[in-house]
């Protein structure tokens, strides 16, 4: 199941609605839920959190691949080799479920910030709550930046990568939403590097219809953001002010204007 990237392709190809590959990929798709991810979850819960993410991104991976394979996708990454050793925290734009899946893949173990009621969901919810993820309940902000400080400390001590999504929703390609300083904080309070993360996937696998679109999916891995000494702030405007600057380039729906400030 090995993936093709593009390598002379630009990412300005008219993105095409594949209505029958997307019926085609959603039989992959549970059936991947149901004879791939279910019973690897029974298999793997007595294992070394390590092997755990190893073996249960075996689903995410054909996913990925099935995803490929019957909507025309052409995936494109770039930058992997800025991947550092050690822990770090990954911080992305969040358009799609293809992300979720992809970057848990990248350089595991990685666990994600999620919301709390995604563990309640069958199947999925029980090979989630396997790979040790940071959930957060949405009704009691005020808790949510004390639990995500404490976990992924512990997270990250353990050599456990955290990622974590700043807008902290999805948001549809094309609209822009600002970053949360959680990331950062996690990452200045740890001493671990930002890694700062683009994406257009949102443009191919969209949460608004069932429909996907052929084209060339990019992912922008950038370099390693040093947080010793610096405020979250600081990191978080650096972060934004990248993954939006890549997000410019590898788009095809139009960004929207960045804000700016009046003296």
């Amino acid at each position: 199941m090995a993936l093709s990237t593009a390598t002379k392709m630009t990412p300005n190809t008219n993105l095409k609605s594949r209505p029958l590959g997307s019926l085609l990929f959603y039989f992959g798709y549970f059936f991947a839920l149901l004879f791939i991810g279910a019973p690897l979850a029974l298999v793997v819960w007595p294992l070394p959190v390590t092997k755990r993410f190893r073996l249960l991104n075996w689903h995410s991976r054909f996913v990925i691949w099935w995803l490929q394979l019957t909507c025309g996708i052409t995936y494109r990454f770039e930058g992997k080799e800025n991947l550092p050793d050690g822990a770090f925290v990954m911080v992305a734009n969040h358009q799609s479920e293809w992300e979720t899946m992809y970057l848990q893949t990248l350089k595991p173990p990685i666990c994600t910030v999620l919301k709390q009621e995604l563990l309640n969901l069958p199947i999925f919810g029980w090979g989630l709550r396997l790979i040790k993820p940071i959930p957060l309940d949405r009704s009691q902000p005020a808790k949510m930046i004390r639990i995500l400080l404490k976990v992924g400390a512990e997270r990250l001590a353990e050599g456990i990568s955290v990622l974590i999504f700043p807008e902290g929703t999805r948001v549809p390609p094309g609209q822009r939403k600002a970053f949360s300083k959680s990331a950062a904080m996690l990452a200045c309070r740890a001493g671990v590097p930002v890694v700062p993360i683009a994406h257009n996937a949102g443009e191919h696998w969209s949460n608004k219809t069932l429909i996907k679109y052929s084209g060339v999916l990019t992912m922008r891995i950038g370099q390693p953001i040093a947080t010793q000494g610096r405020k979250a702030d600081e990191v978080t405007r650096e972060a934004e002010e990248w993954i939006e600057a890549q997000l410019a380039e590898i788009s095809q729906i139009p960004r929207p204007a960045v804000p700016t400030t009046e003296d």
